[in-house]
């Protein structure tokens, strides 16, 4: 059984294919466009999932996309109805788009020379929310555990709760769309100065230097109700009908301004694109942040009542806030938690293929995913035929001796692009597209920011660490192989890995194995046989760009900043 999952027309377009069940390459339409959150009909990507499966497209047997324009379709036709003169450019938009998802045939046709009739026969709509949760809880090690999905908004749905139990998931409650976890923290987004899709991480990276002292005034904007779910007072967002979610030509999702006059006469006028952070600011964000913990476990903590289930797996956009998911085993009742590497909506392609699979055709589950490395790879030859094409010096080394050089690279210090394996699939740097650092270097944030990665100062670095470790230098201790929660660093510990150590004494962890990630974890431990710190700093291989995919675009990326070394697999590089 071979099932080819989409995200398509829709922020974070990507590919993903199963055969047998088995997630055989995942990737993201971004990494080929070199455009972030590119939004259109991921050809490159399709292409490149074909091609590692090892297949045609006459060969698939369903082709899933995480969208579903029949969902709640009567919700839908009574919201539109409700003002029908109202937001035209809204409508006009949302049809354009669900025009675009019904002709997905043709698109096979255009791209591929496919038959668009055999094509369509084999097109699987599954609900977006779904297939968030698919994407959560089949690839957990759980047998049965409860199920959230929040974000924005997907099929006239903004929050999903359910069960899952073996090759099934049951939908308990759902929340409509346009009330929206994800859009009150975009609305705060953007009054902060952050127009861009996606920038809502730069809100959580503000926060710890703010005090949470707004927090009772940002709170009445929501309305946490006592059945675990939640509601707003519409004074502080504009209408949905008002608000425009484009993608043009290019493909690049933009949001409409989503806060309301009175959200203005609340917390006053929004900073400027090139004003500078106040204080004021900073506290904004602390307070935002903490309004979405209490609201986030507010919900899982009556999830865990009502199911009685100890292990929960979340999803969708909402679930990337690592510092919030941090907070949740010991806050809401659960004991166990799984979220996937591609939480966000480029993770639609693999939950709705694992949804078809399981669900629809209940399949028996497969192995558990700890892995995110399911994108590109090249071997040493094809790295070598680039660097001698381009005239690039360079030492093609066993993994022995290159260790030892990247180490004392960086204990000199300096910092290294870390090209390895295959590209990880999600927004996370896993040590397969890093730029790498000492993180007892207290000068090496300030310095990665400004030279290399070239973006605001306060946003922090990720701590990798050796999985045995964890214990020693964090004050809780759990898995946590895709980066996506952050935990507080032991106070003694802070002085000695200061470049990533957050102001507020915590750390975005990766925990490191040997067996999903074994010449990273053996770099590491390298490091850790030179220094006795069992932890690299790590950040993306990229300047705001999307990670880079291939070896031509580290390269470039080398080139144009500070580096001082860069490793595409077994080939060294050194700047002179």
């Amino acid at each position: 059984m071979i099932i080819l999952g989409l995200n398509a027309y829709h922020a974070d377009s990507s590919a993903a294919i199963l055969v047998g069940g088995k997630l055989i390459a995942a990737t993201e339409e971004e990494r080929f466009r070199r455009t972030k959150h590119w939004a259109g009909f991921p050809s490159q990507a399709i292409e490149f999932c074909l091609k590692e499966a090892g297949i045609t497209l006459d060969q698939i047997d369903y082709i899933t996309i995480g969208r579903d324009p029949k969902a709640k379709l009567g919700k839908k036709m009574k919201f539109l109805l409700s003002d029908p003169f109202a937001g035209l450019k809204t409508i006009r938009e949302r049809l354009s788009n669900r025009k675009k998802i019904a002709s997905l045939e043709h698109e096979f046709a255009n791209h591929f020379g496919a038959d668009a009739a055999a094509i369509k026969s084999k097109i699987k709509n599954i609900e977006h929310h779904r297939s968030h949760m698919a994407s959560a809880f089949f690839p957990s090690p759980f047998e049965e555990a409860a199920i959230l999905s929040i974000d924005g908004a997907g099929d006239f749905t903004t929050t999903m709760i359910g069960i899952g139990r073996g090759n099934q998931i049951k939908v308990l409650d759902s929340i409509d769309f346009p009330v929206s976890c994800g859009t009150f923290y975009t609305a705060f987004t953007q009054w902060l100065g952050f127009p861009h899709y996606g920038d809502e991480y730069k809100v959580m990276g503000l926060a710890p230097y703010g005090v949470a002292r707004y927090v009772d005034k940002i709170k009445k904007a929501l309305i946490f109700k006592d059945n675990g779910l939640f509601d707003w007072d519409t004074r502080y967002f504009k209408s949905a009908r008002e608000v425009v979610v484009t993608y043009g030509e290019n493909h690049v999702p933009v949001v409409g301004n989503l806060f309301s006059d009175h959200f203005e006469k609340v917390f006053g006028k929004p900073r400027g694109k090139n004003e500078e952070l106040t204080q004021d600011h900073n506290d904004i964000a602390a307070s935002v942040q903490r309004v979405t913990e209490e609201l986030l476990i507010h919900i899982l903590s009556h999830l865990q009542k009502r199911t009685g289930l100890k292990a929960v797996c979340i999803a969708g956009g909402v679930a990337q806030n690592s510092v919030a998911n941090g907070k949740f085993i010991g806050s809401t009742g659960f004991e166990k938690l799984y979220i996937p590497s591609a939480g966000h909506d480029a993770g639609l392609s693999m939950g709705s293929a694992l949804y078809q699979y399981h669900q629809m055709l209940n399949r028996p589950r497969t192995e558990p995913v700890f892995s995110a490395y399911t994108g590109s790879k090249f071997s040493n030859e094809e790295i070598e035929a680039l660097l001698t094409q381009k005239g690039i010096q360079y030492k093609r080394l066993p993994d022995s001796e290159l260790y030892d050089r990247v180490v004392a690279k960086l204990i000199e210090p300096g910092v290294v692009g870390w090209f390895s394996g295959r590209a990880e699939f999600g927004p996370r740097a896993l040590g397969a597209r890093s730029i790498i650092a000492d993180p007892r270097n207290a000068k090496a944030k300030d310095l990665l920011n400004s030279k290399i990665k070239r973006r605001e100062s306060f946003r922090p670095f990720a701590p990798s660490i050796l999985k045995e470790y964890v214990g020693e230098y964090f004050e809780k201790v759990e898995d946590v192989p895709f980066m996506e929660k952050v935990f507080p660093i032991k106070k003694e510990k802070q002085q000695f890995i200061p470049a990533v150590t957050h102001v507020d004494g915590t750390g975005r962890l990766q925990t490191v194995s040997k067996d999903v990630s074994p010449r990273y974890y053996a770099l590491i431990d390298k490091f850790r046989e030179r220094t006795g710190v069992p932890i690299l700093l790590n950040t993306s291989f990229n300047e705001n760009e999307p990670i880079v995919n291939t070896p031509a675009e580290a390269l470039d990326c080398f080139l144009r900043t500070q580096m001082d070394m860069l490793v595409l697999e077994n080939c060294l590089l050194e700047r002179m």
